[in-house]
């Protein structure tokens, strides 16, 4: 008795083990650190190289809806107003902040836009001009390179002539 006793709690034991490892296996990871919170992610991506890394996409520009020309609920400073007029009077208040904010940033943004683009083409049109500059200096140095070597080669084909003019300058 005292042996089957003691071969079922090693059983138990081997099993409750296994179970262990188990739960230990399904326990989720807590991330304390930036730089745990990074590793797990690593290492989710990295268990499957074969599947494709999820990239986020930008955010959209929120749009505000068209506000109409027509107001229907206009708000008067009238002393027969209801208590929940204050309310609608709020909301849409704070409605036409929004629209106005939303227009300003609009304004904002196309102008930063406008400025930037214009400082693209700029420093294009100054590469373009460097480049020009650059481009005529190389030819004109050719040009140059080129001409002497043509007037090396004419001293060699008719040394006498030089030496009749050197003369000529000599004496005179």
């Amino acid at each position: 008795m005292v042996v089957e006793d003691f071969l079922h709690s090693v059983l138990n034991m081997a099993l409750v083990g296994k179970e262990k490892e188990k739960n230990d296996a399904e326990k989720p990871i807590i991330a304390r650190t930036a730089y745990d919170l990074q590793r797990l992610k690593l290492e989710k991506l990295m268990k499957n190289p074969e599947k494709p890394a999820p990239i986020a996409e930008r955010p959209k520009e929120k749009n505000t809806p068209h506000v109409p020309d027509f107001v229907r609920n206009v708000m008067g400073s009238s002393a027969g107003a209801g208590s929940g007029e204050f309310h609608v009077y709020r909301h849409l208040r704070r409605k036409e902040y929004a629209r106005q904010k939303f227009i300003q940033e609009k304004g904002e943004k196309e102008l930063l836009e406008e400025a930037y683009h214009m400082k693209i083409e700029e420093n294009r049109r100054a590469a373009e001009e460097r480049t020009a500059k650059k481009r005529a200096k190389r030819l004109k140095k050719k040009m140059q390179k080129k001409q002497k070597k043509e007037d090396t080669v004419d001293h060699k084909n008719n040394p006498s002539s030089d030496s009749e003019s050197e003369g000529s300058n000599s004496g005179t």
